[in-house]
C-alpha cells in the first residue's frame, strides 16, 4: 500500500514539476489524437448528414454497416494501416510507418464511422423535424444536409467527443503503426502500458491522470459551450 502512495507522490511530483519527458509524450498524443479527430469530423460530419437526409437504394444496409463499424477492433485496423503503409503496400514510398502521420491515419479510420453515425442519427432526427420547413425554402440533399449541420453543430459536440474519447484511449493501432518509439511515436496509452510492464508506476500514473484531467477538460468544455448556446438561443 505504501508503494502505491509513494508512486501516486512522484507521479504528482512530475505533473507538477513539469517533467520534460512526460510533457513531449503529452503534448505528441494530443497532436495526434486531435488531428484524426479533426480529419474524421472532416469527412464522418457531411457523410452522416449525406445519409440522414438522402434517400437512396442500400441506405439502410449502409446505415446498419457504418453502426457496426462503430465496433472496430483497434487491433485489425492497426494491421490493416500498417499492411497499407509498409513497404510492399501501396503507399509504402510515402515512408509514412513508424511516423505520428501513420498513427493519425489509424486513429482516423478507427473512429470516422463513430462520428459520422452519430452525426448521422442527430441529423436524422432534425431532418424529421425540420424537413417540411426546408423543403418549402428549397433546401434539398446536400443544401438541406449542411444546414442541418450547421443548425445543430453545438449538439454534434458529441460525436466528435466521443471520437476523440476513442482515440485518446487507443493502444493497439497506435502500437502497430507507430511502433511507440521513444521521442517519435510514444504516445499515453503506449507510454502508460510499457512503463507499467516495466515497473515504473510514477509516469505511468502521471500520464494516466493527465489523460483523464484532459478528457474531463475537454468535456466540461463542450459542455458549457452547449449551454450557452442553447440559452443564447432560446
Amino acid at each position: 500500500m505504501n508503494s502505491i502512495f509513494e508512486a501516486t507522490r512522484h507521479a504528482l511530483a512530475l505533473i507538477g514539476g513539469g517533467d520534460p519527458e512526460l510533457v513531449r509524450i503529452v503534448l505528441l498524443s494530443l497532436k495526434v489524437s486531435l488531428s484524426a479527430v479533426f480529419c474524421a469530423a472532416l469527412l464522418g460530419l457531411p457523410l452522416g448528414a449525406a445519409i440522414a437526409v438522402g434517400r437512396f437504394p442500400g441506405r439502410h444496409a449502409l446505415i446498419v454497416l457504418l453502426n457496426a463499424l462503430m465496433g472496430l477492433p483497434p487491433v485489425v485496423v492497426g494491421l490493416a494501416v500498417y499492411l497499407l503503409l509498409s513497404r510492399a503496400g501501396p503507399l509504402g514510398e510515402a515512408g509514412l510507418l513508424f511516423t505520428p502521420g501513420a498513427m493519425v491515419i489509424a486513429q482516423t479510420v478507427l473512429i470516422l464511422p463513430i462520428i459520422a453515425a452519430l452525426s448521422r442519427q442527430a441529423v436524422e432526427d432534425a431532418w424529421r423535424e425540420y424537413e417540411e420547413q426546408l423543403r418549402s425554402l428549397g433546401a434539398q440533399g446536400l443544401d438541406a444536409a449542411l444546414t442541418l449541420l450547421w443548425d445543430i453543430r453545438f449538439s454534434l459536440l458529441t460525436a466528435v467527443l466521443a471520437g476523440l474519447g476513442r482515440a485518446s484511449a487507443e493502444v493497439g493501432a497506435v502500437m502497430i503503426v507507430g511502433g511507440n518509439i521513444d521521442g517519435v511515436t510514444r504516445v499515453m496509452t503506449t507510454a502508460i502500458a510499457l512503463e507499467t510492464s516495466k515497473g515504473d508506476l510514477p509516469l505511468a500514473l502521471g500520464l494516466g491522470l493527465v489523460l483523464i484531467l484532459i478528457v474531463i477538460l475537454l468535456n466540461t468544455g463542450a459542455f458549457l459551450i452547449k449551454e450557452t448556446a442553447e440559452r443564447r438561443s432560446g
